[in-house]
């Protein structure tokens, strides 16, 4: 199933990548974050993947930490890959140009939540990755934006009559541990964060957003730009419900981190169906004390 216009993408990336420095914040905390989680992993990477690079906030949060050795920067936007840091290729991240067990780890930092087939990528994703080779991702999750969401979803209904996609959809938790398990991960683990980013206004988020190239891309949505008297509705509903005593409204980014590996003789495995050397009603036998 098609839901985002990877073109539209790639053209909102390519537009918000000479500013993009003053919208990243939100990309250079979680660069760091998975820096973290990446240093509880008592392995090294010779040859790393950075899926979605953008102007490089992993390629910094890595940089001198032991065990990374190098790392290849990747975006589908070709600005942001020279802005990335050497070396650095273009691609898209549906249809990677590397080949079979290539890397020792890929990081993926705000990215996947852009791919039409998730679970494909995946598949990809776990080939390129050598045998008990590591992925670490981070994407956004079903509750992100859930303050505009139902701002629009009101103010299109009172000034247009009718509702159109104006926040793209989000995976949720529940499913992105059984999309690891599909792609033939091994010990998947996923968990989640939410941050909340306090504006101004509505109309700062909705800048902040277009900074990042994080606007809304889904082939059903309207083709005509929002009208002006939408925009002040949804900045206007948005104050009413949410500003704080301050006057400051909030906005909610969850992210869901994916962690797993890709299969090695070495890990962990499951016991056969029926290799049990004990019978459970035996141990059981003895009764509770």
């Amino acid at each position: 199933m098609t839901v985002f216009d990877r073109t539209l993408v790639r053209r909102r990336r390519d537009r918000a990548a000479p500013g993009f420095a003053g919208h990243a914040f939100l990309f250079d905390e979680i660069a760091d974050r998975l820096a973290d989680r990446l240093e509880d992993v008592t392995r090294s990477f010779p040859l790393a993947l950075d899926l979605g690079a953008r102007h490089g906030a992993m390629r910094r949060a890595l940089a001198g930490r032991k065990g990374i050795g190098t790392l290849v920067a990747c975006d589908l936007s070709e600005p942001f890959a020279r802005r990335a840091g050497a070396p650095a290729v273009v691609a898209d991240e549906e249809f990677l140009p590397f080949a079979a067990q290539s890397f020792d780890l890929v990081v993926s930092n705000l990215a996947l939540h852009w791919v039409n087939d998730l679970p494909g990528a995946l598949i990809q994703i776990r080939r390129a990755l050598k045998p008990d080779g590591f992925l670490c991702a981070a994407m956004l999750g079903g509750e992100t934006l859930n303050e505009l969401r139902r701002c629009l979803y009101e103010a299109e209904q009172t000034v247009s009559g009718g509702v159109s996609p104006r926040v793209s959809p989000f995976a949720e938790v529940r499913d992105a541990g059984g999309l690891l398990q599909r792609a033939g991960f091994a010990l998947p683990v996923v968990d989640s964060d939410t941050l909340t980013v306090t504006y101004s206004d509505a109309l700062a988020l909705m800048r902040d957003l277009r900074g990042m190239g994080e606007t809304n891309a889904v082939l059903a949505r309207r083709r005509v730009p929002a009208r002006r008297d939408l925009i002040l509705e949804v900045a206007r509903l948005y104050a009413e419900r949410y500003a704080e005593p301050d006057g400051r409204v909030p906005a909610t980014f969850q992210v869901l981190y994916l962690a797993g590996w890709a299969p090695h003789e070495s890990q962990q495995q499951p016991l056969k169906p029926g290799s049990a050397t004990h019978r459970l009603g035996d141990a059981l036998k003895g009764g509770c004390g």
